[in-house]
């Protein structure tokens, strides 16, 4: 059970893939035809789009377009009835669109009870697509940002509405890849990390927990944070409040690089450098198998979520568009490394 600070607290569905060849690279690759809507009218909106769980409580799908590799991964874990996680990807089939907007990833954790919990994750990925693809043109992390305000919207006043519903809310972690940039907007304890060649594993994102604030200002241990009894108390997330501030991210994807979605029942249970090991498997499929079984082998207390996104192919040269906070990877990673020499 997930909480918020200040408020009371499917079967398999992976698809066989054909192949078709890479204009660009000349490889052949695994082709996804377009996908129908599987969470309310989705895809009506932007075909290709890809949600689930839908048809019970655990789910995998693997995509691949020639430069980037997707496989998105949910299960209910060993302890709930129900999955409140939710997970999504959308690539318009309409070229311009892409273009203009990017490919969306994103992963969402519910919480205010079963039913509750997995509408709000669900609508907010859902409410997510539809605003950042059908909103008027802004720079994608400002879209990012308006598109988070509304699923907001939509899940407080259905909230406050409909008493079956009231105190839901959940968390977001949406990655938007455009060309080389990668946008990434956060609110609440889901993740986003990045495995890249010789840097390692970074975590692009800042838990919005009590726990994590904690860590942040020297009370806490990392160590003493992973036992804490009040880790999944959050201090922020989508549907609480009539408002929500997300953070926003950008950092330039280099070939190779791979970047993960995740809700807190990988992240809680697998530590980052086991998650760098899965990750770094060559099959991306193995990767995210690798991560749910370490999960369930931890415990399975949660429900586990996971989308890994690789890039495979020399992505396109695009320009930076303000409004999100500039991650320097190489430099961390180059950092981490000379703390490591003398500790």
């Amino acid at each position: 059970m997930r909480l918020c600070a200040g408020t009371a607290a499917r079967g398999n569905a992976s698809r066989a893939t054909r192949y078709t060849t890479n204009a660009r690279s000349g490889r052949t690759v695994p082709f996804v035809a377009s996908m129908q809507a599987k969470g309310g009218g989705v895809s009506g909106l932007i075909p290709r789009t890809e949600y689930g769980p839908t048809t019970g409580p655990n789910y995998e799908f693997f995509w691949d377009n020639g430069t980037l590799q997707a496989q998105l991964a949910s299960h209910v874990g060993k302890k709930r009835k129900n999955n409140e996680d939710s997970c999504i990807l959308c690539a318009p089939r309409d070229e311009n669109l892409a273009e203009e907007r990017g490919l969306l990833f994103g992963v969402a954790d519910g919480m205010g009870g079963a039913s509750a919990g997995e509408y709000a994750s669900r609508v907010a990925l859902r409410v997510l697509v539809e605003q950042f693809y059908g909103g008027a043109f802004q720079p994608i992390p400002v879209a990012l940002c308006e598109a988070i305000g509304r699923a907001n919207d939509r899940i407080f006043e259905e909230s406050e509405l409909n008493p079956m519903y009231a105190g839901m809310g959940t968390t977001v972690s949406a990655l938007v890849v455009h060309g080389e940039w990668a946008y990434v907007a956060q609110v609440g304890d889901s993740r986003v990390y990045l495995l890249r060649e010789r840097s390692g594993i970074h975590q692009i994102t800042r838990d919005h927990s009590l726990v994590a604030e904690q860590v942040r200002n020297g009370i806490l241990s990392e160590q003493e944070a992973r036992n804490h009894s009040l880790k999944n108390l959050i201090t922020r997330a989508v549907g609480i409040k009539n408002k929500v501030k997300a953070d926003l991210f950008a950092f330039r994807l280099k070939l190779g690089d791979t970047v993960l979605l995740c809700s807190d029942g990988l992240s809680n249970i697998v530590p980052d450098t086991k998650i760098a090991e899965a990750l770094a498997m060559p099959d991306l499929r193995i990767g995210v198998h690798m991560l749910i079984e370490r999960a369930l082998d931890g415990g399975g207390t949660d429900n586990i979520t996971a989308v890994a996104v690789r890039v495979i192919d020399s992505p396109v040269k695009t320009a930076y568009q303000e409004g999100a906070e500039e991650v320097n990877v190489d430099a961390a990673g180059f950092l981490g490394r000379l703390r490591s020499l003398f500790s």
